[in-house]
């Protein structure tokens, strides 16, 4: 099957379904998003100021959030924090979702082969990409990264592959790359050929652009339809690197990925 490429003009059946903003959805959500990077409780006040909400429409959302169990109140202190409703939410979503668990196997594997530290991320949208597993090698350097975190889908190698095999328009993918921040930026056309580089080998490979001194390798994960789910990324110290590093974990990545790829087609 021929590798979907970004275009101009989206085929109808790409352009997905047109929404409608829910803001008191989105200030719930942004509200729980901010108290889960939070390393301390906070104050309506200190939340309204982050998220630029007016602190009684804060107010009025948090108790919601509190009263099912979202959120949790000290009452001496009058600040919020998560609550234990979330942890039955994320249960039931690890409980439907098997791919972490099939997947573990593979990153421990090459993090010890390879010593370093290997990530499998869901690739949500263009907007977004989120830890669903991972495995650390015994190496000195650690990769600030948990299950769970999120990163913009366009970064790095993984945002390369999710751009390569976006069916999505070029002028969106490039207002979306204009956003982004990373340590040593490249520029948007040199960018763009790594991602149709990406599109033709099917791995992609950030050397010291997202973080200095680190390199990213990435292989996607498809879908019976074949677009990109996942992604497998092993992270290193560039310079503790020899210089075919990239292209052999890529291999090694891609192997594991085409064999995850196929366990979704013969699950359909």
């Amino acid at each position: 099957m021929p590798s979907p490429k970004p275009h101009d003009d989206p085929h109808p059946t790409d352009a997905g379904p047109r929404l409608r903003a829910v803001p008191a959805v989105s200030r719930a959500v942004a509200i729980m998003r901010l108290l889960g990077r939070a390393p301390n409780p906070m104050g309506v006040k200190a939340i309204a100021q982050s998220l630029d909400m007016v602190p009684s429409t804060c107010l009025h959302i948090v108790r919601v959030l509190v009263d099912e169990g979202l959120l949790k109140v000290d009452e001496s202190t009058k600040r919020y924090s998560l609550g234990s409703g979330l942890l039955s939410l994320a249960r039931s979503a690890l409980q439907t979702n098997t791919f972490p668990a099939i997947v573990q196997p593979a990153l421990d594997r090459i993090a010890a082969k390879w010593n370093v530290t290997a990530i499998a991320a869901e690739v949500v949208d263009l907007d977004h990409m989120i830890v669903v597993a991972l495995s650390k090698s015994q190496a000195p350097f650690r990769l600030h990264v948990d299950v769970g975190s999120r990163f913009p889908a366009l970064i790095s190698a993984t945002g390369r592959l999710a751009a390569a095999f976006s069916r999505s328009p070029w002028a969106k993918i490039e207002q979306r790359f204009r956003a982004l921040r990373w340590e040593s930026p490249p520029d948007y056309a040199s960018w763009k050929a790594d991602v149709e580089r990406a599109r033709t080998q099917k791995f992609s490979i950030d050397v010291g652009n997202y973080i200095a001194n680190v390199t990213l390798v990435a292989a996607p994960v498809f879908d019976v339809k074949h677009r990109i789910t996942h992604s497998l990324t092993a992270a290193g110290i560039s310079n503790e690197l020899n210089p075919r590093w990239g292209e052999e974990i890529a291999a090694d990545l891609l192997r594991e990925a085409e064999l995850l790829s196929e366990m979704s087609l013969s699950a359909k």
